[in-house]
């Protein structure tokens, strides 16, 4: 279920793969194109990608804990239903309050074809490869959101309380990486 588009995909806007993006010189030579694509985004299309990435989490994390007889996988996926729904929540109060109609991102958008290939595959799979299948997914899930937010939603957002809440919540998914990062330790591959 990795899929390399989805350090970019976040972002929606870019259609190269970042596979090996952990390299100085590809991060580098990207530089440009990210500085593009963020240039690109409105607040109301970060409020919705916001909006929709905690939304797909959730809805994993809620197969995980119909499917999963793992303590320690459906502790990790009650944490993420709980505070992704935290905090997609604070992302909707302040969309009501600045009065922002988030620009939903369409079904061609990288992230959601990404989500539909998870979904379908954890809900194909069963037993210990669906446990290892959930985890390494929401590993790189999370490593994605934290790259996209750091690299490119936040130097694209405008608004102040926007910026306010992603720099806010950021913690809360570095916390959920190292979390992920245990349980994947954790299991038998």
């Amino acid at each position: 279920m990795k899929n390399p588009t989805l350090l970019l995909a976040l972002a929606a806007l870019a259609a190269a793969p970042l596979a090996g993006a952990q390299s100085p010189a590809l991060t580098a030579s990207r530089a440009p194109v990210r500085a593009a694509v963020a240039a690109g985004l409105d607040d109301p299309t970060i409020v919705a990608i916001f909006d929709a990435a905690n939304s797909w989490d959730i809805e994993t994390s809620q197969v995980a804990l119909k499917k999963s007889r793992n303590k320690e996988v459906r502790r990790f996926a009650s944490m993420m239903v709980r505070d992704h729904k935290a905090v997609r929540q604070l992302g909707r109060d302040l969309a009501r309050k600045l009065h922002v109609k988030p620009t939903p991102p369409g079904k061609d958008f990288a992230l959601y074809i990404d989500h539909v290939a998870a979904m379908k595959s954890l809900r194909t799979t069963k037993g210990k490869a669906f446990d290892n299948a959930y985890i390494d997914h929401e590993v790189s899930y999370h490593q994605a959101v934290i790259d996209a937010v750091t690299t490119q939603l936040l130097p694209a957002t405008k608004n102040a309380e926007l910026k306010a809440l992603e720099e806010k919540v950021a913690p809360e998914f570095v916390a959920h990486l190292a979390a992920g990062k245990e349980v994947q330790k954790s299991l038998v591959k």
